[in-house]
């Protein structure tokens, strides 16, 4: 079994059985540390539209958003069309409609792990493959399209 970087096997006297060991962080325990390539992570970018009902109903776009969720909707919905259409890309269109953040990234959110994000953004992402749109996907925070990426 190969361990990550700096995790030892030690041997307990005590217990008469063996243990992991981290020579750096000098912790201990009986479960082996999770290696880098267990760990499963996704990449993926995003175009957030929200609405009045959103939980933050502002953004980097504008102060305050008046929208309904319907309106969200039919906004994100014209948006998926283009780019299945081959008009846009996600990137081109969250860098200038999106009111996440990350619109100064393309929508790009980088890697990230279970546990994350909202739990219906990050069960969209995992059950998406690389290369692929999802459909609309609502949050807390508004309705999404999602563009996983790794």
């Amino acid at each position: 079994m190969e361990l990550p970087d700096n995790w030892v096997i030690r041997h307990s006297r005590t217990y008469d059985k063996d243990y992991y060991f981290n020579m750096v962080t000098k912790e201990s325990r009986w479960d082996s540390p999770i290696t880098p390539n267990q760990i499963e992570r996704v990449r993926a970018s995003h175009l957030l539209v929200k609405s009045r009902e959103s939980r933050r109903p502002s953004s980097w776009r504008e102060e305050h958003i008046t929208r309904s969720k319907e309106e969200a909707l039919e906004l994100l919905k014209e948006y998926q069309r283009k780019i299945e259409a081959g008009e846009e890309t996600l990137s081109a269109l969250a860098t200038h409609y999106s009111d996440c953040p990350s619109a100064k990234r393309g929508g790009d959110l980088g890697y990230f792990e279970r546990g994350q994000m909202q739990k219906p953004f990050e069960d969209a992402t995992f059950a998406l493959q690389v290369g692929e749109l999802s459909k609309p996907v609502w949050t807390d925070s508004g309705v999404h399209l999602i563009l996983r990426t790794a």
